[in-house]
Order: C-alpha cells, then sequence, then structure tokens
C-alpha cells in the first residue's frame, strides 16, 4: 500500500527540485561507480556505471548548487548564501572506485565529494563482513560452474540456494567467523580477493584524493551496525576511526553512520559531540528531518532508479508524512 501510494504521488511531482524539494540541502550518498562486474558488491549493492553516475550528476547540478565541505559548514552556519538550493556529495566506504573512477569524473565536472572510510579494511588487509557475503553469494549463483565443496550433491537445487543465501544474509557483524567458515567449504579466499582485486584504497591513494582536494571522514572502524552495539560499544567504534582520522590529518569533523542511524539513542549523539570536534553527522534514511539537529539524513542514490525518480519519490514519501506529522526521526 504504502508503495503505491508513493509510486502515485511520485508521478505527480515535478522534476523541477528547486521548487518542489522541501529542504534547503541534498545529500546523496553513493559507495562505488564502476562499469566491471564487482562481486564483493553485486549482491548488496545496485551499484551504478560511470554512464549513469554522470547522468545523476547532471540532474543534481541544474537543480542544486554542489559545495565543498568548508561551504557546507558555512551554509550552516549562516555564512554562505547559495544561488540555489545546496547539495553535498558523499561516498561511502572507502573503495577503490572512488580513487579510480569517480575522481577523475568530479575532476571534470568541477564537484566536490566527501567519502567516509573504515580504517579496518584500508590498504586491503581485511573484507566488510557483508562484502564477504556477497562474494559468498555469487559463489553459490556460480555453482553450477565451480562447484561448492561440501554441498555437490545438493546445490544445484534451487531451492536449497535460496535458502542458503537467506542465511548468509542473516549473519551479522557479530559472527564473522561464519563467513570464513563458509568460505573454507565454498572454496572461497578472501585474502586472496583482497590481494587481486584491491577493493579499497589505500593509504596512499587516500592522500592523493586529499591533495585534489576531496574529503576524508568518519564511518566507524570496521562498519558496524550501530543499533547492534551498545553505547560503549558505539563510542568506542567510532572513536578508534576518529583517531585514526586525527592522526592523518583528516577530515574529523564529521561522521557518517554505516548502514543507517536507525535505533541509534539521543545518549550516543550527546556523548560523542560532546567529546570529539564534530561538526554533524549523517545518517542515510533519505529526505527526513532529525530531531537531533546536528544529525543530517542523506539520500540513498543505489537503487536502480534515476535521480529523477528518486528525488521524486523522496519529495512524495516526504510529503506523505508530513500530512501525519511523522517526517521527523524522533530520538529517545
Amino acid at each position: 500500500m504504502k508503495e503505491h501510494l508513493i509510486n502515485f504521488s511520485a508521478k505527480l511531482q515535478s522534476a523541477n527540485f528547486q521548487k518542489t524539494y522541501p529542504l534547503d540541502y541534498c545529500i546523496p550518498v553513493y559507495h562505488a561507480v564502476s562499469n566491471f562486474h564487482l562481486p564483493h558488491l553485486k549482491h548488496i549493492i545496485k551499484y551504478k556505471s560511470e554512464k549513469e553516475f554522470e547522468k545523476d550528476l547532471d540532474i543534481l547540478s541544474k537543480n542544486f548548487q554542489f559545495v565543498n565541505w568548508d561551504e557546507f559548514k558555512d551554509f550552516r552556519n549562516g555564512n554562505f548564501k547559495p544561488k540555489k538550493k545546496i547539495a553535498l556529495l558523499t561516498f561511502d566506504d572507502g573503495l577503490s572506485e572512488f580513487h579510480d573512477v569517480v575522481v577523475p569524473i568530479l575532476e571534470r565536472k568541477g564537484i566536490y565529494a566527501i567519502n567516509f572510510i573504515n580504517p579496518k579494511f584500508i590498504g586491503n588487509t581485511d573484507l566488510m563482513y557483508r562484502c564477504k557475503a556477497s562474494l559468498l553469494i555469487e559463489r553459490i549463483v556460480q555453482s553450477e560452474k565451480k562447484p561448492l565443496n561440501v554441498f555437490d550433491d545438493i546445490i544445484y537445487n534451487d531451492q536449497f540456494k535460496k535458502l542458503l543465501i537467506r542465511k548468509i544474509n542473516a549473519i551479522k557483524y557479530s559472527e564473522p567467523e561464519k563467513l570464513d567458515d563458509l568460505a573454507k567449504n565454498f572454496r572461497e579466499s578472501f585474502s586472496d580477493y583482497l590481494i587481486k582485486y584491491k577493493p579499497y584504497m589505500t593509504f596512499e591513494q587516500l592522500k592523493k584524493v586529499t591533495q585534489k582536494g576531496f574529503g576524508i571522514s568518519n564511518h566507524g572502524f570496521d562498519h558496524p551496525l550501530y543499533h547492534e552495539l551498545n553505547l560503549e560499544e558505539q563510542i568506542r567504534n567510532t572513536s578508534q576511526s576518529y583517531d585514526y582520522l586525527n592522526e592523518n590529518d583528516f577530515i574529523t569533523e564529521s561522521f557518517a553512520f554505516p548502514f543507517t542511524d536507525f535505533g541509534v539513542k539521543r545518549e550516543f549523539f550527546e556523548k560523542i559531540f560532546s567529546t570529539k570536534d564534530l561538526f554533524c553527522s549523517f545518517g542515510s534514511a533519505g529526505l527526513k528531518r532529525d530531531s537531533f539537529e546536528k544529525n543530517l539524513q542523506r539520500i540513498p542514490m543505489e537503487n536502480g532508479k534515476d535521480t529523477n525518480q528518486i528525488l521524486k519519490e523522496e519529495i512524495a514519501y516526504f510529503n506523505l508524512k508530513k500530512l501525519l506529522n511523522k517526517n521527523t526521526i524522533h530520538r529517545k
């Protein structure tokens, strides 16, 4: 019912987002841009091709004024008056495509972006657990070409494949050993994959993109789902990443939640903003306000749709929720 209402309302929305967009800022979030098959992302992110990404940028540029980090802070402080509503382009996870693909496109178009990284994975020393899950799911999908080890007799049954994929998708951040054990049975080596494909930026590449004027900031140390952590663990994970950024002269004034800020209590925000030099934090719940005013919501752009459709649906949903006084996230 909700999807039907949003889709119907979106059809009525104008593509002139300068007039219809309800907030004075737009914060899109991406992870990777690639024309190639990326097994570690394929089953968790619908990443866009270079052509699709450039089309997104053209639509956003037409309707918003892209700003850099300092301009964004000045705007929020009332010290910068843009010609249009502003857009801050963000990326998550510090993936190598940002250095190899995204930065050259943005340099050509004169657009700034900030990338929120997990220090644990820099230099390809490890792979985020959901990326490991994506690799294992790809092995299941491709199992007819390269049979799995312990399931050779039954893996070709589609129902079993679907069950196995559901089980893998249910594995949590706190259960990494389950993924490692499955990898052995699946004849999959995460370490070999990291060496061969290098999915994350190296420290040298991080420094290179900052020298080009782009931002690197805090995404937690190892990409946990924050509402599954207690307050002490949340603070520790955030601070561990903050310390890495501070030691290496990256941006420490911002923090973007891995996955989502859903279920994170006000106590975390009050604690982290009182102990660190944070200017703001970012969720990824789409076009919404937040009762903690320094926590700003971003719009996920990797759902298989183009920017026009994404923004129309976000605006439609925002307006529907506004009728019920439910377009603000309230923190307990």
